[in-house]
């Protein structure tokens, strides 16, 4: 049975059918990880859950700045976005709409896949079960606030901007209860959020989500952001994802913990290791520092992303790793047993949680495969580390880090031609324009001197 026809023999949800829903929003994530999508009268929605909902492909080889960059050559063809009704949940900000993400099929058996982020991380999962595991994946994501203003630079300012506001809470830290909403919103929708809290940079803050498994874990990043964005322009705020927006402030980071369960047990436990872990856990973690740099593109998609990416930041600038280190690109929590697990820290807030995701794992799988061994653990300050535990330099512009994806054959397979093809063709094209676009900085430095 097709998944399209499973989809069909699913009975109608039942919050559809109390009349409080007049309107379903089917999103799917395009490339950048925004969410695209279309809002569907309730009355509708079952034939969109039969037929899908056409799409042009091209969205998802479009650039930020709505140039499309990949699709012309095939005449701009249709996608088809089927509504994954296990996703399906009210969304309390507006009432009278649910929300409901899409899977992503291409028009007919001869038509070229699309690039589908998710459906990128359900292959990664696939590839787990195949060998017995199931992966689980907890994400952490930091983002700023900030209000409107035309008299400040760039248009906005910061919506607190007072120092070491960090783990506060309440009206001092949130004077409008924007986050604390978010938080009791995300949890109503089941979506597993836990905790809200200031974070450290002025203005920034972090909405705890529980692990759960890897898709689930990815969908639930995905919403978190797009609500974020959505209720704060509810608000008359503007949310944003994006790495390092302030220059007298630190970034934003996406970190992602991750372990894999085998027959409900976590499989990255072992008790009578001196360390409570599990080779399979070290080879993990030795195919994921194996292709750092080519996962970097995925990990920081921006020119922005690397401007974070500094000694002393707690953002990594090696592929190295450590037991509960913080300036390592890998560091593991010093919780054993069931919490057994892998931080990636490296991730920026602007990453797509699916490409992210899936890359980190298809990385792990391949040292899991082969039986990789990791280097020494780095001790201390990473920053300063030398010898073989100091790891390999990460890349340290976007460029680069696409150069070095290109060249990850793991990845390229992993992820899909679709993707890493369209991927590529769009950031080159972003970096390009960066690269020929005069700064306020330049203008600064040089206009009055030279």
């Amino acid at each position: 049975m097709t998944p399209q026809e499973q989809r069909t023999e699913e009975k109608a949800p039942e919050i559809l059918l109390d009349g409080s829903v007049t309107s379903v929003r089917v999103i799917y994530p395009d490339l950048h990880g925004v969410a695209r999508g279309k809002d569907v009268p309730v009355a509708e929605f079952g034939r969109a859950t039969e037929h899908g909902l056409a799409f042009c492909s091209a969205v998802m080889g479009t650039d930020l700045r709505h140039v499309p960059v990949v699709g012309g050559e095939e005449g701009y063809p249709d996608m088809i976005a089927y509504p994954d009704l296990s996703t399906l949940t009210p969304l309390p900000w507006e009432p009278g709409v649910a929300c409901c993400i899409a899977d992503l099929e291409p028009v007919s058996q001869n038509s070229r896949r699309p690039a589908d982020p998710r459906g990128a991380l359900r292959r990664a999962v696939a590839a787990f079960e195949e060998i017995g595991l199931s992966p689980v994946v907890g994400p952490e994501l930091e983002f700023f606030l900030c209000v409107p203003d035309p008299q400040a630079k760039n248009g906005v300012r910061r919506y607190v901007d007072n120092l070491s506001m960090v783990y506060t809470a309440g009206p001092q830290a949130d004077p409008r209860g924007v986050v604390r909403r978010l938080a009791e919103d995300l949890s109503k929708m089941g979506l597993g959020a836990f905790a809200a809290n200031h974070e450290f940079m002025n203005s920034q803050y972090e909405i705890n989500l529980h692990h759960g498994p890897a898709l689930a874990a990815a969908d639930r990043a995905f919403r978190l952001k797009s609500a974020v964005k959505d209720v704060a322009a509810s608000c008359g705020l503007v949310a944003t994802f994006m790495g390092k927006p302030f220059n007298d402030q630190g970034g934003s980071g996406f970190h992602l913990h991750l372990s894999a369960e085998r027959e409900g047990e976590n499989a990255f436990a072992q008790e009578d290791d001196p360390d409570g872990v599990s080779g399979l856990m070290r080879s993990f973690v030795a195919g994921i520092l194996a292709h750092a740099c080519g996962a970097m593109a995925f990990l920081n998609p921006t020119v922005n992303a690397y401007r974070r990416l500094v000694p002393d930041s707690l953002a990594p600038t090696h592929a190295n790793w450590g037991w509960d280190n913080r300036t390592a690109f890998v560091r593991i929590p010093a919780e054993r047993g069931r919490a057994t697990r892998v931080e990636v820290r490296v991730g920026d807030g602007s990453a797509n949680p699916y490409l992210a995701t899936a890359a980190v794992l298809f990385s792990g799988l391949d040292g899991v495969r082969r039986g990789l061994e990791p280097p020494p653990p780095v001790g201390g300050d990473a920053y300063h580390a030398a010898g073989p535990e100091a790891g390999d330099p990460l890349p340290e512009t976007l460029e680069e880090a696409l150069e070095a994806l290109e060249r990850d054959e793991v990845l390229v397979e992993g992820l899909g031609a679709e993707i890493v093809e369209t991927f590529l063709a769009v950031k080159r094209f972003e970096a390009e324009r960066h690269r020929t676009w005069v700064s306020d900085w330049e203008i600064d430095e040089y206009l009055h001197h030279l």
